[in-house]
């Protein structure tokens, strides 16, 4: 099992940034996929973004594609979603999920992390 503690989320303007981070400890990384979903009041967990950790393929959900981008830090297992022209949309908490896997196959099912980080709030005002 893998611990993930997201920060970084708060309030920012529609057409402004934000950048999440998640440090990761207690598992290798190099066997996992990272991914980011997010949750609005009254709705189902959504994804957002994944990667495998080791490879160079990442998957993005159509919403936020262009606009947001996943990334990692290896050197201290920290795992990124820089965040830009937000939208009101966008306001959800967002999590840092991990699972073991060598693909982004199946990455979009929030079914498939076992492990989660507590999320963090991120709120886009119009």
């Amino acid at each position: 099992q893998v611990q993930l503690v997201e920060s970084g989320g708060g309030l920012v303007q529609a057409g402004g940034s934000l950048r999440l981070s998640c440090a990761a400890s207690g598992r290798t990384l190099s066997s996992y996929v990272m991914g980011w979903f997010r949750q609005a009041p009254g709705q189902e967990r959504d994804f957002v973004a994944a990667f495998q950790w080791s490879g160079s393929r990442t998957d993005y959900a159509d919403s936020v594609k262009g606009r947001f981008t996943i990334s990692r830090d290896s050197a201290d297992d920290t795992v990124y979603l820089q965040m830009s022209s937000l939208k009101p949309e966008d306001t959800a908490v967002y999590y840092c999920a991990g699972r073991i896997g060598y693909t982004t196959y199946g990455a979009r099912n929030p079914a498939a992390y076992p492990d989660w980080g507590q999320g963090t709030q991120v709120t886009v005002s119009s």
